[in-house]
């Protein structure tokens, strides 16, 4: 029988499911689909839209007599509303059972729904400890001007903890050994307020395509890690003026898997301060456009290579940490809010990995 990465090691993390708010779809998914079923955070879960727009992420169970409520089991919308497929109930997104074929409907008769927040098309969903309601918020969206490309998507499954992925926002020391970044540093301190993490660094970067060195990038990241399941990244390369933005959200799934999903966006590419390769004479929407293929290239590599470590590695409460380390202990104390419930978080390790690091 396999276990659980977040299982493995000297202390286990305390839960698969840290509370925080974790991507769901797009709206652009959901309008294609009408009704999706998946696998959220060891629940079984359905996603639908009203005429108006209204999304819903319930509990894909109907409180009838429990029929499943998902496409496979016969489940539909129907103007706006969720139609189970065993006896007719239709539930609006609000999760309220407003109608029957045969009786008034009951006012018991209510989905078990989850608060959602929606950034420029991407759906999120609250999981809170014990049902709770949510603690923080993500951000607002950011700014949606037209010069911005379509946002590229990319998703890969694995075994791994959202803890352990989310922790690369602070390790630099990886990016130089595993992905090959050069000159990395920290810009300045990585500042924590409540759920929001900051972590800003410079690096340079040569991109190669069929082993010819076409591009040399200078570029400065600001990564805004807002709980477990929500980083957002505003990068900025200085040799071309070219500015990047990245989401990278680590959802869970089953207590075992975790889906990440890479989100981009490039903004138009004007007036590059010095010539692209190849691209000299494109119209700026096509060079941008090709850009932004680049960049998601780019970063699924750096993932793919991420992926090998995460699916093998094991969680350490007591790791050998030297002097430049010391953010990772912060990483750790920060990431404790996320457990309201914890009982076996080894609060000495989290300590003590933050005096060795000092050291």
């Amino acid at each position: 029988m396999k276990t659980a990465p977040y299982q493995h090691g000297d202390t286990p993390l305390p839960s698969p499911f840290p509370e925080g708010w974790y991507f769901v779809t797009s709206r652009k998914t959901i309008a294609k689909e009408k009704l999706l079923q998946k696998t959220w955070l060891g629940e079984q879960i359905v996603v639908w839209s009203n005429e108006a727009g209204d999304i819903c992420v319930a509990e894909a169970i109907c409180p009838h007599l429990g029929s499943a409520l998902g496409p496979e089991a016969g489940g539909r919308v129907r103007n706006g509303c969720l139609v189970c497929p065993f006896h007719g109930f239709e539930y609006d997104v609000s999760g309220q059972c407003v109608a029957t074929p045969y009786a008034p409907a009951p006012k018991s008769a209510r989905l078990k729904v989850f608060e959602t927040r929606e950034i420029l098309g991407l759906v999120f969903a609250w999981r809170g400890s014990g049902g709770r309601p949510p603690q923080w918020d993500i951000p607002s969206a950011p700014p949606s001007e037209t010069d911005w490309s379509d946002m590229e998507f990319w998703s890969i499954r694995f075994a791994g903890h959202p803890q352990e992925t989310t922790e690369n926002s602070v390790d630099l020391g990886h990016l130089r050994y595993v992905h090959g970044y050069d000159s990395v540093n920290a810009v300045e301190p990585v500042s924590v307020d409540g759920a929001w993490l900051k972590s800003c660094f410079d690096f340079k970067r040569t991109q190669t395509i069929a082993g010819i060195k076409c591009f040399a990038y200078d570029v400065s990241a600001t990564t805004h890690v807002h709980g477990l399941g929500y980083s957002f990244v505003e990068v900025r390369e200085h040799s071309f003026d070219m500015e990047t933005r990245l989401w990278v959200l680590a959802t869970p799934i089953d207590g075992e898997l975790i889906e990440l999903t890479l989100v981009s966006q490039v903004r138009q590419l004007l007036k590059p301060k010095r010539p692209i390769a190849g691209m000299r004479f494109l119209p700026p929407r096509l060079r941008t456009r090709i850009m932004s293929k680049i960049v998601m290239a780019n970063q699924k590599r750096d993932v793919m290579q991420d992926v090998v470590i995460w699916g093998r590695k094991r969680y350490l409460s007591r790791p050998a940490l030297c002097r430049s380390d010391g953010k990772i202990g912060k990483y750790r104390r920060y990431c404790e809010q996320f457990y309201p419930n914890r009982q076996a978080c080894d609060r000495f390790g989290v300590e003590e990995l933050s005096v060795r690091s000092r050291q």
